[in-house]
């Protein structure tokens, strides 16, 4: 098999495309053949050391495939399923192995490239939607980086939920496709929390960041009395320690940092998320922007362009 490997956390370049051994799966594993394998900023975190790794490491934690083989006493799961995962590294290779009770589900309706660009980011964006803060009708909601694969889905998800979305981004073009995806209003970054202010004087129920260090004061500013700031990245790089008297003198707010680990720990809650995610897919409710397909070789190509801001959708590594 081909796959990705670091021996050293740094630039794209330590992205090492390598033949490696045929893995087989253990007690509790299956063997999956990876039709497409996600790009995420949490792999740069893990490439660049963010995210400390034991190396040499794989790298890569999203992605959908074909089970080829099943291990000692897993009976959930067949050879001949479409299975998709999350939160297990290894997923930027042609082949494999993910504890059995990590994988869900993809039904026919959804195709495994579809299934690898949405389980990350629609996982992520059901938990903020519906358990950090369970966005209702009549909402006011902020998504910085709206054009974005995870600004867009906030939006969708916003929007099917009955709120008002504002949004922010960088340009024109990147304002057309958060308007498509639903926004109501969409502001450049340049005085955003002044701008939101015009439009909703008493400030938003909730913002969500996954910009980070240069958005975080503007974004605690839009925020109404006791309004929830949700700091679920770092893209621009991360906030610095913050004295929890601003959250006071900016009207009792509340400020958390959540994971996606934390809200699909238990099986029942990820085949939950996962069955929504995939039932608004296949129902046309919701839409995945694939921004661009990378062969697995070019993996470092598509870090890259990810951190640069080049794209405004889902970046995947195709096998």
């Amino acid at each position: 098999m081909h796959a990705i490997v670091i021996n050293a956390q740094g630039g794209p370049e330590v992205l090492e495309y390598a033949e490696h051994p045929d893995p087989a799966p253990g007690p509790g594993e299956v063997l999956i053949d990876v039709a497409a394998s996600g790009v995420n900023f949490i792999d740069v975190y893990h490439r660049s050391g963010t995210y400390p790794l034991s190396l040499p490491s794989p790298i890569g934690s999203e992605g959908a495939g074909t089970v080829a083989a099943v291990g000692a006493g897993v009976q959930d799961v067949a050879v001949g399923d479409t299975v998709a995962w999350v939160n297990v590294l290894g997923s930027y290779a042609d082949k494999a192995v993910v504890p059995a009770d990590r994988v869900v589900p993809v039904p026919d309706g959804v195709p495994a490239e579809l299934a690898a660009a949405a389980l990350l980011q629609g996982l992520t964006a059901h938990f903020l939607t519906h358990s950090v803060h369970e966005v209702k009708q009549g909402d006011v909601m902020l998504v910085h980086a709206a054009a974005g694969g995870m600004g867009q889905l906030l939006t969708q998800l916003g929007k099917l939920k009955g709120a008002t979305v504002l949004a922010t981004v960088s340009s024109d073009a990147k304002e057309k496709l958060a308007r498509e995806a639903g926004a109501d209003e969409v502001f450049r970054y340049d005085g955003f929390a002044e701008a939101v202010r015009e439009v909703v004087p008493k400030g938003v129920d909730v913002v969500y960041d996954g910009v980070g260090a240069t958005t975080f004061d503007g974004s605690l500013a839009a925020l109404r009395t006791r309004g929830l700031m949700v700091l679920y990245g770092a893209a621009s790089g991360p906030v610095p320690p913050i004295d929890p008297q601003v959250l006071n003198r900016n009207g009792s707010l509340y400020l958390t940092r959540p994971s996606l680990v934390h809200f699909v720990a238990e099986r029942d809650e990820l085949l939950w998320r996962a069955a929504d995610l995939f039932g608004w897919l296949a129902a046309g409710e919701l839409t995945i922007n694939i921004s661009e397909r990378y062969p697995l070789a070019e993996a470092g190509r598509a870090h890259e362009d990810l951190q640069a801001r080049r794209t405004t959708g889902k970046l995947l590594l195709i096998p």
